[in-house]
Formats: structure tokens, C-alpha cells, sequence
């Protein structure tokens, strides 16, 4: 062990003491220093970019050898007051460690006089003062040269008068006022001269022709296109499940429910593989924003995961993002902002400017906050890259919300509408919008071993109430109490301590179940009731799956918008029979029974009809895994909303529509000597055409004939001849901006088509018009996907 003497101790003892104020010396000096590098060379260079901007006229200032020297001298004055202070830090330490144990020891000759330390600072300082002299007249320097060179460039950079570039002078006399508006514009190098607003409008953004000065020094080549790589199925899931990430309890329970399915997920994989054979598929590269679970928007569903709070939207979330990694595709997953803005590649500052680099993902999947993260900031390439967006809307957004300038007009503008979007990007939970594309989600299928147990282990007295949370109860003792004549009644409703005075006593509460107990309870039920809330979620269709007869309420008046707080402000006027109206219309007896809660006796009648019916586990082919495999493959194969939309009306000289009226004269439909339209998705030969009876919508429509309303038939449609071979007598003929239309109006025998591609609706309705509806077939158990479309 090294020692010293006791005089040594001492004196190492005092130096400490005395050299605490150096230190608070020293740190002081570092922090101005600091500060004035920050403010002189952060501030000047940074803003006006002399030597390190691609847009501005370079310039050898920071170049030179002479400013390089100080700027090296700088640094290495700054790192050894560092390592002083650090040496300094170190020796208060070890001055503390060696007060708390007397045994520790430290070598006198290595502690440095405090009147050398002293002359050592004061150099220091003086250096410092001798270079912000320096750095001052660097600083002189170059601005004196950068407004030579920019005086030279000046006639070079007004801005031009380019019938191509009609916004060109506005956004340069914008950029004029405004430029500092953004931290964003600096970071492109936009640094306050007509030069610089101009190479940013021609290179950024795109506003004004390219300098001709420019184009062999700063035009940047377009990158190359990836080579394309094909898409293989994949069974293994243990990359997707850490994709997903975690330390939400959401996160969380997406995970465990993609664990739980990975069996299935791999059986439908091979079956939809064996289905498309030989079928190329590309791969694509997806980026998965999930808004709602993003801090920004303030993730209500995480907290209340474990307490009865609603699961729908995750069971969806967790689906996709399976089905899209099982179908082979390149996958990025986000639920932060800061995620979201990395993978995009947005530049810093307040989200004016456009992405930093070219979009690299093929398809985006997103909700409505992630879609206005986007939008806030992406600047100029969300307009140019939206296209590519696909949006998850439980509820769906109709036409008229959609489109900004008509939904302003016409009382159609609520918080969630308005984005101008092709109406197919709105994604739903439930095909009840075929306005907008069928996404879906899945249920657990049961194999037929699974089937027969549960049939032989029904008990034929015992009812589950669809109502985790309390005030759903709320209210319903009159039906529980008829119920409970005839059946054991049980809940799964959350409580921490309490049970909730809100279920009955008769009641047997389970509390809140893992989705695995929860099953077990359903394959055990005969009945699974609803109370009218919530609407359409997952839970009547996993009760089906499992052997359960679902009951629910019908709406009278039905609810909607206008009249229900629940939907007001959606973008939809979509009027709701019933709790699960797809339940209701594509299901139906024996499995879903749908009365009038508010009829006591028809109500006591349907629970005597159910305890005498007897039901087979029965889950609809689109709500399998392989049938939402099946569905997002040709949605990711088919659509692109990237192609520019053709007019909505056909020219005047455009050769007539491809139809004949059929044998029956009823509709029209795709003549056979026609050639099918290029591109088109769904083919064209599964058009069919009805003329709609007043009052009637086209979604209703198409219903009533077996078929689905298909709104990217309507082009074809909006023509005078259509209306012509329908044997429709067109007095008049006007185009409008107006979601009803094509229509034939009585009386006044006017047929009106569409000005507005956008508009073009399956929803709505009118008593003045008959509306000229296209409708298509339909695969068996997959309502989304024509006979041929696959």
C-alpha cells in the first residue's frame, strides 16, 4: 500500500479545501464558454448555412486552414479544462471517501499546486478571450463574402414567371414573411435570400422550376427502386410478437391473444397458399402506425385493459398485424410519435416542411390520430403520399364526410371526416359501409373434436350477459328478472372490492375473465345476451363461435347521428337496427335472435323458443384466419389508389356504356361482346345495375337483389346512355357535385351524374330520387371479395 506522512495528509487536506472555489471557477468559465461558441457559431453558421448548405453559394470561410486552427484550438482548449475538472472531481471524491474510512490513501505528488492551477485557469481564460476576438473576425469575413457572391447571383434568383409554376411567386413572397416560422426551413438551408427561398421551392417542395444553375451540381437523382423480392407465408411469430413491442398493458394483451392464435394463423397460411398456388406475390414494405395507443392522443385503452374497458379495437390491431406478417410482408410497427417520425424521416422542427428522404414503405396502416400525426407532420408529402394510407375505422366513414369542400357545404363536416380520401381507404371492423373496404378481424375456430364437446357440454339453463362494465347493467332489471326465471344468469363485470350494486344479487359475477376463462364460460352458456351496448364488437361472434345463442335488442327508431350521442359526430348517417347488425343480416336465425326489449312478452317468448332451439358452433368463413389471409391479400394485390382517378363524367364524344339490359328487363349488365375495362378491381364483368326505388339507398338496394353494393362501378354508370338502356326518360341531363348521384329525379323526368369522383356513394338516400345503383356478387362467407375478384 502506498503512504504518506501525516504532514502530507494534512496538506493534501487543505488543498482540497482550497481548491473547491477553483472548481466553481473553472465550471463557471466552461458554462460561458459554452454558452458563446453556442450563441456565436450555432447562431451565424447554423443560420445562414455558409459552408455546409447544399442550397446556398459555397464559400471556403470555414474551410480555410486559418479558421480551422482555431476552431481545432478551441476544441482542445475546451477538453482540457474538461479534464481538469474531471482530475478536480476525482480528488473532492476521493477527499470525501478519505474522510469516511481513514484507512484510504491517496499519493501526495500527484496533487497539482493551487497557485499553478490558478495560472493554468487564468491562461485559459485569456485564451479564450483572444479567440472570441478571432471568431469574431472570421465571422465578419464571411459575411462580407457571402453578400459579394450572393450580389453576383442575384439576377439569377427571381423568381420567374413560369406558366407551369402558376404558385411560384406567392410562395416565394410567402417564404419572404414567413421563413423563420419553422425551424424546418433552416435545416433545408433556407436562409433568408431570394436564392435560397427559390432552390427550396424548386428541390423541397415543388412550387417553382428548377434553377438552371443548379441542375448539374445539386439535382439529386431519383434513388433506385429496390429489387423486387417476393412475399413468402410465414408460421413463426416470434419476430412479430417483438415487432409489437412492449410496457403497455394493450401491447401486452395484443401479444398474448397473437400468441395464443399462432396454430391457427399457420394452418390458414398453408390452406390459403395451397388456394393461390402458383400466384406471385411482391413484397411489401408496411409501416403500422397505431394512433390511439400514441401518448399524443392520450392511449385511453391501456389503462383500462385490466379494468373492463373495450377490447374491440385491439382484437383488430393485434389481427392485422398478424395477417399482414403471415402473408410475408416487410413490417415496421410504431405506437409513439417519435417512432412515427423517425421511420418516416421528418425533418426537425414544427412539420411545414416534406419528408427528409423518399416515402420507403409501400402501404401504411393507421387510425384517425395516427392519420392526423401525419398530416401535422408531413408538410407537402402526406398530399403525396397519402394515397398509400390505409385507415382503420371501426364505424366507417361515408363519402359525404369525406370529401372537405361538399362535407363544409352540405352539414356533412364532423371532427373525424373531411380528409379526401378514395372512400376504400377507411377500413372496417364489419362489412356494413361498402363504401369504404371490409378489413375484419378473427375469431377462434374450433376443429370438430372441440365442436362435439362442447355440444355435449352445454348446460341448457345458463345465460351470459355481453357487459363487462357496470353501467351497461344499469337499467335492466326488468329483463334480468324475466331472464332469471328461466335461467342462471352470469356476468364477467369489473370490480376491484365492491361488487357493483349495479348486477343483481341473483347474478353469479365471474369479474373480469382472461380471454382464455372467458371461452371456457361461453362453450359452457346457451345464451350470451346484449343489452344494446356496445355496438358491434367481437364478443357476440366469439359467443357464436362457441355454441352460444346471441339475443339482442332492436332499435325502433333505429340509432344514428341524429339522434343517438354515441354515434354523433362519426362520419356516417348510417342508421343501426339493432346492437350487432351484422349478427342480424348475414347470420340470423337459429344463431342470433334479434326482438323488442321494450315488449315484455315477446321478450319471455324468444328466451322459452331458445331453451327448446339447439345450435351448432357456427363462425362465418370471413371472420377465420384464412379468410381475413384471404382478404388482405387481395387487397394488398389489387388496390392502389395511387393511379389517378379518371373524370367522373365521360366526354362528350366517349364511346356509349358496355351494358344491355337484361333478359328480364329488370337491370343492366356487362355486355359478353364487350372487352372487359382495363385495371379494373373488381373485374367489370361482375357489375350488375339497378335503378333503385325512391327513398331507397344503394347499400339497401343491391341487399334486397342478393347482391353488394360496388362503388367502384359507378364511372362506368354515369352516363346518360345507362340511364338510357334502363329505359329511363332523361328530359334534361345535368352533372353535380351531389352523393346521390347518378339519379333519376320525378317528377321533372331529370337525370343528374356525378361531377365529384369522391362522391361517389352507396349510402344515402332521397324520396325524390331513383339512384342508378352498380352492385356485384359475392364469394360465399367473404362479402368483401367478388365471385371472380380472387
Amino acid at each position: 500500500m502506498i503512504t504518506v506522512n501525516p504532514d502530507g495528509k494534512i496538506m493534501v487536506r487543505r488543498c482540497l479545501v482550497t481548491l473547491r472555489p477553483f472548481r466553481l471557477f473553472v465550471l463557471g468559465i466552461g458554462f460561458f464558454t459554452l454558452c458563446f461558441l453556442m450563441t456565436s457559431l450555432g447562431g451565424q453558421f447554423s443560420a445562414r448555412r455558409l459552408g455546409d448548405s447544399p442550397f446556398t453559394i459555397r464559400t471556403e470561410v470555414m474551410g480555410g486552414p486559418e479558421s480551422r486552427g482555431v476552431l481545432r484550438k478551441m476544441s482542445d482548449l475546451l477538453e482540457l479544462m474538461v479534464k481538469r475538472m474531471d482530475a478536480l472531481a476525482r480528488l473532492e471524491n476521493g477527499s470525501e471517501l478519505h474522510r469516511a474510512g481513514g484507512d484510504l490513501h491517496f499519493p501526495a505528488d500527484r496533487m497539482p499546486p493551487g497557485a499553478g492551477l490558478m495560472e493554468r485557469i487564468q491562461a485559459i481564460a485569456q485564451n479564450v478571450s483572444d479567440i472570441a476576438v478571432k471568431v469574431d473576425q472570421i465571422l465578419r469575413h464571411s459575411l462580407l463574402l457571402h453578400s459579394k457572391v450572393s450580389e453576383g447571383r442575384r439576377d439569377q434568383c427571381e423568381a420567374p414567371s413560369d406558366p407551369k409554376f402558376p404558385d411560384c411567386s406567392g410562395k416565394v413572397e410567402w417564404m419572404r414573411a414567413r421563413w423563420t416560422s419553422d425551424p424546418c426551413y433552416a435545416f433545408f438551408g433556407v436562409d433568408g435570400t431570394e436564392c435560397s427561398f427559390l432552390i427550396y421551392l424548386s428541390e423541397v417542395e415543388w412550387f417553382c422550376p428548377p434553377l438552371p444553375w443548379r441542375n448539374q451540381t445539386a439535382a439529386q437523382r431519383a434513388p433506385k427502386p429496390l429489387p423486387k423480392v417476393q412475399a413468402v407465408f410465414r408460421s413463426n411469430l416470434s419476430h412479430l410478437l417483438d415487432l409489437m413491442g412492449s410496457g403497455k398493458e394493450s401491447l401486452i394483451f395484443m401479444k398474448k391473444r397473437t400468441k395464443r392464435l399462432t396454430a391457427q394463423w399457420a394452418l390458414a397460411a398453408r390452406r390459403l397458399a395451397q388456394k393461390l398456388g402458383a400466384t406471385q406475390r411482391d413484397q411489401k414494405q408496411i409501416l403500422v402506425h397505431i394512433g390511439f395507443l400514441t401518448e399524443e392522443s392520450g392511449d385511453v385503452f391501456s389503462p383500462r385493459v385490466l379494468k373492463g374497458g373495450p377490447l374491440g379495437e385491439m382484437v383488430q390491431w393485434a389481427d392485422i398485424l398478424t395477417a399482414l406478417y403471415v402473408l410475408g410482408h416487410g413490417l415496421r410497427v410504431t405506437v409513439s410519435l417519435k417512432e412515427l417520425q423517425s421511420n418516416l424521416g421528418v425533418p426537425p422542427g414544427r412539420g411545414s416542411c416534406p419528408l427528409t428522404m423518399p416515402l420507403p414503405f409501400d402501404l401504411i396502416y393507421t387510425d384517425y390520430h395516427g392519420l392526423q400525426q401525419m398530416k401535422q407532420h408531413m408538410g407537402l408529402s402526406f398530399k403525396k403520399y397519402r394515397c398509400r394510407i390505409r385507415v382503420i375505422d371501426t364505424f366507417g366513414t361515408e363519402p359525404a364526410y369525406n370529401h372537405e369542400e361538399y362535407a363544409t357545404l352540405h352539414g356533412y363536416r364532423t371532427n373525424w371526416g373531411y380528409w379526401n380520401l378514395n372512400p376504400k381507404q377507411f377500413m372496417t371492423m364489419f362489412p356494413h359501409t361498402p363504401d369504404n373496404s371490409f378489413m375484419g378481424f378473427v375469431s377462434e375456430e374450433l376443429n370438430e373434436t372441440e365442436k362435439r364437446l362442447i355440444k355435449g357440454g352445454k348446460a341448457s339453463n345458463m345465460a351470459v350477459v355481453y357487459g363487462k362494465e357496470a353501467s351497461i347493467w344499469k337499467g335492466k332489471e326488468k329483463f334480468l328478472g324475466i331472464l332469471n326465471k328461466y335461467m342462471e344468469i352470469h356476468g364477467t363485470v369489473y370490480y376491484e372490492s365492491q361488487r357493483p350494486p349495479e348486477v343483481p344479487a341473483f347474478v353469479k359475477n365471474h369479474g373480469l375473465l382472461p380471454q382464455p376463462e372467458f371461452q371456457q364460460l361461453l362453450r359452457k352458456a346457451k345464451l350470451f345476451i346484449g343489452f344494446g351496448f356496445p355496438y358491434e364488437g367481437p364478443a357476440p361472434l366469439e359467443a357464436i363461435a362457441n355454441g352460444c345463442i346471441f339475443l339482442q335488442s332492436r332499435f325502433s327508431p333505429p340509432h344514428s347521428s341524429l339522434n343517438h350521442e354515441f354515434f354523433r359526430g362519426k362520419p356516417t348517417s348510417r342508421e343501426v337496427f339493432s346492437q350487432h347488425p351484422y349478427a342480424e343480416n348475414f347470420i340470423g336465425k337459429p344463431h342470433v335472435w334479434t326482438v323488442d326489449y321494450n315488449n315484455s312478452e315477446e321478450f319471455e317468448a324468444a328466451i322459452k323458443a331458445i331453451m327448446r332451439t339447439q345450435v351448432d358452433p357456427y363462425l362465418p368463413y370471413e371472420y377465420t384466419c384464412e379468410g381475413m389471409l384471404e382478404r388482405i391479400h387481395a387487397y394488398i394485390q389489387h388496390q392502389d389508389f395511387c393511379i389517378a382517378p379518371g373524370p367522373a363524367l365521360p366526354e362528350a364524344h366517349a364511346p356509349q356504356s358496355p351494358f344491355v339490359l337484361a333478359p328480364n328487363a329488370t337491370h343492366l349488365e356487362w355486355a359478353r361482346n364487350t372487352s372487359l375495362a382495363p385495371g379494373a378491381w373488381p373485374p367489370a364483368h361482375a357489375l350488375r345495375a339497378w335503378l333503385a326505388v325512391p327513398g331507397r339507398a344503394c347499400t339497401d338496394t343491391c341487399l334486397d337483389h342478393g347482391l353488394i353494393c360496388e362503388p367502384s362501378f359507378f364511372p362506368f354508370l354515369n352516363s346518360q346512355d345507362a340511364f338510357l338502356k334502363l329505359q329511363v326518360p332523361c328530359d334534361s341531363t345535368e352533372s353535380e357535385m351531389n352523393h346521390l348521384y347518378p339519379a333519376f329525379a320525378q317528377p321533372g323526368q331529370e337525370c343528374y351524374l356525378q361531377k365529384e369522383p369522391l362522391l361517389f356513394s352507396c349510402a344515402g338516400s332521397n324520396t325524390k330520387y331513383r339512384r342508378l345503383c352498380p352492385c356485384r356478387d359475392f364469394r360465399k362467407g367473404q362479402v368483401a371479395l367478388c365471385q371472380g375478384c380472387l
